[in-house]
């Protein structure tokens, strides 16, 4: 690996670590200027002085700030966040029974939006001679940018599930279950998420479209292609091979930012479809003030946004060279 890369990449590693202390310190202060006292959920009037003590010391209150503050840290990254009040175990393994849902739907919708966005902007850029295909391509995705995500996924159950009775709008299976073999939990996987990854492409379509058909047309009046065509480069292996890929080196950078959005903004959707995610398990834990919980899903959102970026930004070097230096300088 370049010496240069590998200097630019421990910088952003740093980065992303002060990062994640600024999110952990922040989220420490939010629970110790939060209103009420989370011992008094475990107090009862019938409970000795003696009892009541010991469980404020469970909860390290007899410490400095400053100790408590120390002690959440180590416990962040020793993987120890609490327990749960409403589910009655470690927050860790309750992160770790709906995170995989919500990786893998976010992950399936990123590349659904990613990959339409660029065919969609490729097929509006060699047809652009045609205004009122390409003036109605954008005027849609425009459209579609602006109607909110709960609006579009209520009309997309009320069409395809109560109308047409096509599609689940909910009932996905625990992937867990020991009653259903692997074909039948995948198929019900599959029919399950085809709405909510619809609901989410529907508002990220547009700005990959918006972003790849702006490069697009902005590489082609670069002098490179000129040079290409005056050699004898036909326009398919100007477009597939020299456009492209220098179309999509500058959106990697946002791509990595929305990639971790969606991991903290599939929450409305889970909750609109009933999906077994991060989403449902947040709300659930706002409304039962279980705030160990709610810490967890806080963190662990944040934790993805900054590793999908540093992955981004590992990808944009590799791809642009030219980037290191620029850096550097």
């Amino acid at each position: 690996m370049n010496h240069d890369l590998i200097k630019i990449l421990i910088k952003r590693f740093i980065s992303s670590v002060l990062i994640l202390f600024f999110l952990i310190s922040f989220l420490f202060i939010l629970l110790r200027i939060a209103p009420g006292d989370p011992t008094q959920r475990y107090i009862s009037p019938g409970l000795s002085p003696q009892l009541a003590e010991k469980v404020k010391v469970s909860f390290n209150l007899d410490r400095s700030v400053q100790e408590q503050y120390l002690s959440f840290v180590k416990n962040f990254f020793s993987g120890d966040l609490g327990v749960s009040y409403s589910f009655h175990t470690s927050v860790t393994n309750v992160l770790f029974e709906f995170l995989p849902f919500t990786i893998s739907f976010s992950l399936i919708a990123f590349f659904f939006q990613f990959s339409l966005g660029l065919l969609l902007a490729v097929f509006a850029y060699k047809n652009r001679s045609k205004k009122y295909l390409d003036g109605f391509i954008s005027g849609t995705n425009m459209f579609l940018y602006a109607v909110p995500s709960f609006v579009s996924g209520v009309f997309l159950i009320y069409l395809f599930s109560v109308k047409l009775e096509l599609l689940p709008s909910s009932g996905i299976k625990n992937i867990t279950s020991v009653t259903s073999d692997f074909g039948e939990l995948l198929f019900d996987y599959l029919t399950h998420l085809i709405l909510p990854v619809i609901c989410l492409a529907l508002a990220g379509t547009p700005v990959y479209f918006k972003y790849f058909r702006d490069n697009i047309e902005q590489n082609y009046n670069k002098l490179y292609v000129r040079y290409l065509r005056s050699n004898g480069v036909t326009e398919n292996v100007i477009l597939y091979k020299h456009v492209i890929p220098n179309a999509i080196s500058p959106i990697i950078s946002y791509a990595g930012v929305d990639l971790g959005m969606l991991f903290s903004s599939v929450l409305i959707t889970e909750v609109i479809f009933s999906l077994p995610g991060m989403g449902r398990l947040a709300v659930g834990a706002i409304l039962d003030r279980d705030f160990p919980l709610v810490v967890g899903c806080a963190l662990s959102a944040g934790t993805l946004m900054i590793i999908t970026n540093f992955i981004a930004d590992i990808i944009k070097f590799k791809i642009d060279k030219r980037l290191i230096n620029g850096v550097l300088n």
